[in-house]
């Protein structure tokens, strides 16, 4: 199935590395095998990329010259947005959560080396950064520019359908793509509706499961349902999806979005020792976390064929995170 013509730029190095892990596999009593969009190459990489080749490549259809999106201050989407912001010659202005800080670090030190003009709240209520990005937009309408909206996460269909495209890359790269569940970290539900919208677009028996890492459940499976049927859509495809396609936990969120957990650590601590790959404390360590449970608690059957979605995050480790780890093994 040939899925329709839509804008795209390069960003990103594709296709992503799919890396089988013995050890982790051996430990855990399933065939687990990780696919590395941590390594997608742009501003040390992450998952981001791939939709941000679509949002990029309408907004330069569209003769924007600036880019306007928002997140935490830890946001991996904002500092790929400015990446490929710089990559492309467009302004880029981040709205974020919280407060300036006295000293950057992790992705707010790379945002700010990449040349964003970053807007801080003054609060950390997300709900206030959509009438800031319509003002700033506004504003830098009446001085000219032509600014884009990339949406918090890039989570919309126009970047959605970048997963549909992944689950594609999944199946030319891979020897036996059949993978009976693909688990990943699921946010803004752009990530999750496009490996949804993917798998189904090409007729897998996959099942795609999201840990979610702040939101709860019921909210993000609505949310995941209404945008990958516009991903669908978008790509002018027939599939259909149905709420038992949508499988979100949230039993691993913890105290909120980026407070690591007693798990998550244990978990990143796991993947680092037993097969040298790196989570982030945000993301990727919380959904390692719940594929872990899932598989001890059998909700995952033992020797299930399982691909973990690496979705990156890695300079979140950098920043100021309470992070503590165990015995050394």
């Amino acid at each position: 199935m040939q899925m329709k013509h839509l804008p795209r730029v390069k960003l990103a190095m594709l296709p992503t590395a799919l890396e089988e892990v013995p050890r982790l596999s051996r430990e855990l009593g399933v065939a687990l095998s990780v696919k590395r969009d941590d390594n997608t190459g742009l501003a040390l990489g992450g998952n981001k990329a791939r939709k941000l080749e679509y949002l990029v490549g309408e907004a330069l259809e569209l003769g924007a010259d600036a880019l306007i999106t928002t997140g935490a201050p830890q946001s991996n989407h904002c500092r790929m947005t400015a990446a490929a912001a710089a990559k492309m010659g467009l302004a880029c202005h981040l709205v974020l959560r919280g407060k300036d800080v006295p000293v950057k670090q992790g992705n707010l030190l790379l945002d700010e080396l990449l040349g964003a003009k970053v807007h801080f709240l003054g609060s950390g209520d997300a709900s206030l950064a959509p009438a800031r990005m319509q003002a700033l937009m506004e504003e830098l309408t009446a001085r000219g520019a032509r600014p884009y909206l990339v949406p918090l996460g890039g989570s919309s269909p126009v970047g959605a359908v970048a997963y549909i495209t992944a689950i594609e890359e999944l199946l030319a790269t891979s020897a036996s793509p059949n993978f009976d569940y693909i688990v990943h970290a699921s946010g803004s539900a752009g990530t999750q509706a496009g490996l949804v919208a993917g798998v189904k677009y090409f007729g897998l028996p996959t099942r795609v499961i999201g840990i979610s890492v702040s939101r709860p459940a019921p909210w993000l499976r609505g949310a995941v349902m209404e945008l990958c049927r516009e991903t669908l859509t978008h790509a002018g495809a027939e599939a259909q999806v149905f709420d038992d396609d949508i499988i979100v936990y949230d039993e691993y969120v913890g105290k909120g979005y980026g407070l690591p957990t007693q798990a998550s650590t244990a978990a990143l601590e796991l993947f680092a020792r037993r097969e040298g790959i790196i989570l982030d404390p945000v993301y990727t360590a919380k959904a390692a976390a719940g594929l872990i449970d899932l598989v001890q608690s059998g909700v995952i059957p033992a020797l299930s064929r399982v691909l973990f979605w690496h979705t990156g995050g890695i300079p979140a480790l950098f920043a100021d995170v309470d992070l503590h780890w165990g015995e050394k093994a």
